[in-house]
């Protein structure tokens, strides 16, 4: 009888405490309950959150709870989002870390320095490589415009004459493969040479390949980065969340990085980049990382944050770091190359206003005319023209190529978000460009592709206004930890779009599938857009 009163006892005793710790302390008592739920369950358990985002659907449907609730909402137990100004200063240029989520973006088994969890590691590495991105340097680069010139030229300028004849390609080009071959030699070209890069837009079968198996196992990230654990656990009972196919995809990928790298390496150390005078095939990015890994153990040697990592397994750090830009580099202006020519397609009185600007610039673009040199246009002509920048600023407010969750882990002990105090540490936070790029107090209409809003000769609007919309533009994150690419990106994409509309137009043929898929990074459905190219003579 005394035994059973104490196991009785025992029982409800565990039990109080299991719904004390699981239901009562999470929903009541705990700081983060004073935030607004995005949904009834989400203090007690992820279970929602989880299943918005293997759904695809987390971008819209934060957007519609922060309508709801407010700046600040929980969407689980541990994990909270943020949608204001004050919020991104405080977690973004405040430093705040990031966390296991990331590690899925290591590659060959140790960490890039977009995946470094530790704003020390991160800031070691991003000295080696900042410089060459920064505007300045990209915009003054001989290695950039020469490979641009050849880019552009020779392989793109060539393909689409050729396809904008009256016979050719009846069914229109699909332009989401075409830009992203062209986003891919540029960026390899800017990190190994021009010699060294990839071709795609010359080798179709192979890019078809490459991109075929880089999109393919896109699908299968869910599980890995929000439930490593698990997935890690099932692994081991050799039942697999994710197919065994998306490893040995991953495996070709980073086979191929490594084949590129190895051959840039002997191209330096065997004295050929010495004794070649042609700028294209200067490897800006892997020059610099080798230079920042000599640099880093002459100074700190032993000492160094990155004595674990980057310093122990250079050759594998510098992989990994290439292979991180190539696919950020390619993707990201690969969709917002896409989604423009989309939307210029559409509105052709547009495209030619933007052709008149173009053909301003002196040298211009044009394959008839003064353009005929192939000349590449000065970087500051180019970067001051109003329509350009106001329609690529449009495609990537509306279309961000990163509309996702940004996650970072709030600091230790506590922290303070706006009226919400004592906010634990360990808590995931985040913000995504979807919901920020959909204010309609900042962006009137903010579902509409509007690129007037980015003409203040023409938009109307105060100071102020300017400033707000500034302020609230967040394609490419903010803080320390902000795209790294973002200078190259803008200025590829604009070369890009001078070479091509100041000698095409474009028609849609075929844009079933056009909508943009819901995630972290995401283009169109159908990963696909058929256009029709025109070639406009002077």
């Amino acid at each position: 009888m005394f035994s059973s009163s104490v196991l009785l006892l025992g029982v409800v005793s565990i039990s109080f405490l299991a719904i004390y710790k699981l239901i009562i302390y999470p929903a009541f008592l705990s700081p983060l309950a004073k935030v607004p739920n995005a949904h009834w369950s989400s203090p007690i358990a992820p279970i929602w959150i989880l299943w918005t985002r293997y759904n695809d659907l987390e971008n819209r449907v934060l957007h519609a709870a922060h309508l709801k609730h407010g700046t600040v909402v929980r969407l689980a137990p541990n994990e909270l989002s943020i949608n204001d100004l004050a919020g991104l200063r405080t977690v973004y240029a405040g430093g705040f870390e990031k966390g296991e989520w990331y590690s899925i973006f290591d590659n060959y088994g140790v960490p890039c320095m977009f995946s470094s969890w530790h704003s020390r590691t991160h800031s070691a590495r991003k000295r080696m490589i900042s410089n060459i991105y920064s505007k300045s340097n990209i915009h003054n680069s001989p290695a950039l415009a020469a490979q641009a010139q050849a880019i552009l030229y020779d392989r793109l300028l060539p393909k689409l004459t050729s396809a904008s004849g009256p016979q050719s390609h009846p069914n229109g080009v699909d332009v989401h493969d075409i830009w992203n071959a062209t986003t891919m030699d540029f960026i390899t070209a800017y990190i190994f040479g021009l010699k060294n890069a990839s071709n795609f837009l010359a080798e179709e079968v192979y890019r078809k390949h490459w991109f075929g198996l880089y999109h393919a196992r896109k699908v299968y990230t869910f599980f890995p980065q929000e439930l490593p654990h698990l997935t890690v656990f099932f692994k081991k009972l050799h039942l697999h969340l994710v197919p065994t196919w998306v490893n040995d995809a991953n495996r070709e990928l980073e086979v191929w990085t490594q084949e590129r790298c190895h051959s840039t390496s002997a191209y330096i150390k065997n004295g050929l980049a010495a004794k070649d005078n042609d700028p294209a095939n200067v490897p800006v990015v892997f020059q610099a990382m080798l230079a920042g890994i000599e640099k880093e153990e002459r100074m700190k040697g032993a000492e160094s944050v990155l004595k674990n990592e980057t310093l122990q397994y250079p050759e594998l750090s510098i992989a990994s770091e290439m292979i991180d830009h190539i696919a950020a580099g390619h993707e990201t202006s690969g969709i917002t190359l896409t989604y423009l020519s989309w939307e210029l397609s559409k509105n052709i009185p547009l495209q030619d206003a933007l052709r008149a600007e173009l053909l301003s610039l002196s040298p211009n673009m044009s394959l008839s005319g003064s353009g005929s040199s192939k000349s590449i246009p000065s970087s500051k002509d180019l970067n001051i023209l109003p329509l350009l920048h106001a329609i690529l600023m449009e495609t990537l407010r509306l279309h961000a190529a990163i509309p996702g969750n940004q996650p970072r882990m709030t600091p230790y002990p506590s922290c303070t978000l706006g009226p919400y105090t004592d906010i634990p540490g360990g808590v995931r936070i985040g913000s995504h460009a979807h919901v920020l790029h959909r204010n309609s107090e900042v962006y009137l209409d903010p579902d509409k592709f509007d690129h007037v809003r980015w003409l203040d000769d023409q938009n109307g609007y105060t100071e102020e206004q300017r400033r707000e919309r500034d302020r609230w533009f967040w394609a490419f994150s903010s803080g320390g930890r902000m795209c790294v690419g973002s200078n190259f990106a803008m200025h590829e994409i604009k070369l890009t779009v001078a070479a091509v509309y100041a000698n095409f137009r474009t028609h849609i043929v075929d844009d079933e599938g056009i909508e943009q898929t819901d995630g972290y990074t995401c283009g169109p459905t159908s990963n696909k857009l058929f256009l029709r190219f025109e070639k406009v003579v002077d």
